[in-house]
């Protein structure tokens, strides 16, 4: 859906009147990322949204992104259009379960992908994105590692360090795992054989093994830019064909049709101009949970990419 130039001008004016800016992420509605004054992965929104120079953030992306947000940007009013546009992958690890892990492994050291809520972070030593993960195994010392909430994730970072145990927590992101599989790029390569297959960490791992190349949605977008191939086959959210399209439209993007985040979904245009008028609904957290959720993602942010 065009959105239209009245309303382009009206969330303009919105925006004006609170000193605010819309960030989101790669995996949001194309009409989102339309008006989106940031546009990234979890690393860049993590990062770049503390450089703004605005007093509210409209975040259009799932919990633990705002989550994010408001941890590394305290100052700042963060606005969540949908509370209940959240990430199952991230709901299925608790801070009650994690501690329990911990306490049978007490020589490891707990890494959490960012797509963890903020008291699963306040329990983790640093955190980590699909595009700098094996960095920031590599970075650590210890030779045990405890890796929420991303199974495979965890067996892909596992490839690279060999050296390492990684005690996978049984968790997984359910469009990746279940809509990204083997038979459906295999059905699309048929359809495109001069195309790449280019998949997410977050794929299984026989989709791991049949793709060209793996990336996070940031490292996608690189490859597509440089890359001398003009087609592609996405193993990812489907929108991020949307995102890939207008930053590389000389090229193609296949996407898989099955593979939708509903909960991306849930944020619509108007829940976002609502949010806009009203500056609700804001996320608050507690501070002592973003105070010690905010130690590992620094940590993370401080290393940088892989």
């Amino acid at each position: 859906m065009v959105v239209s130039p009245e309303t382009l001008q009206y969330i303009q004016e919105l925006k004006e009147k609170h000193n605010a800016v819309i960030v989101a992420h790669n995996y949001q509605h194309p009409n989102i990322q339309d008006i989106a004054d940031l546009m990234g992965d979890s690393l860049a929104l993590a990062t770049e949204a503390m450089k703004l120079d605005a007093d509210v953030i409209i975040f259009c992306g799932v919990n633990f992104m705002a989550e994010t947000a408001k941890i590394l940007s305290p100052d700042k009013k963060v606005i969540h259009p949908e509370p209940n546009s959240r990430c199952p992958m991230a709901a299925m690890i608790t801070p009650e379960a994690l501690r329990q892990m911990k306490a049978k492994h007490p020589d490891a050291i707990v890494v959490s992908y960012v797509n963890t809520t903020a008291d699963v972070k306040a329990e983790t030593d640093i955190c980590c994105t699909s595009g700098n993960a094996v960095k920031v195994i590599q970075s650590v010392p210890e030779k045990k590692i405890i890796f929420t909430p991303d199974k495979n994730l965890g067996m892909y970072i596992q490839r690279f360090v060999p050296d390492k145990e990684i005690i996978c927590w049984e968790g997984y992101c359910t469009t990746h795992q279940n809509s990204v599989t083997l038979e459906s790029l295999k059905a699309l390569k048929e359809q495109h054989p001069d195309a790449e297959v280019i998949v997410h960490p977050e794929c299984t791992p026989e989709v791991i093994d049949f793709a060209d190349y793996v990336f996070s949605t940031h490292g996608m977008l690189e490859h597509a830019k440089s890359s001398k191939v003009s087609k592609f086959i996405m193993g990812t959210e489907k929108e991020m064909c949307y995102r890939l399209s207008q930053d590389v439209p000389e090229k193609t993007f296949i996407p898989v049709p099955e593979a939708i985040c509903p909960n991306m979904k849930k944020i619509t245009m108007d829940k976002v101009i609502a949010s806009l008028e009203t500056l609700t609904p804001e996320l608050i957290l507690a501070d002592d949970i973003m105070q010690k959720a905010k130690i590992p993602l620094e940590r993370m942010v401080n290393i940088g990419r892989g």
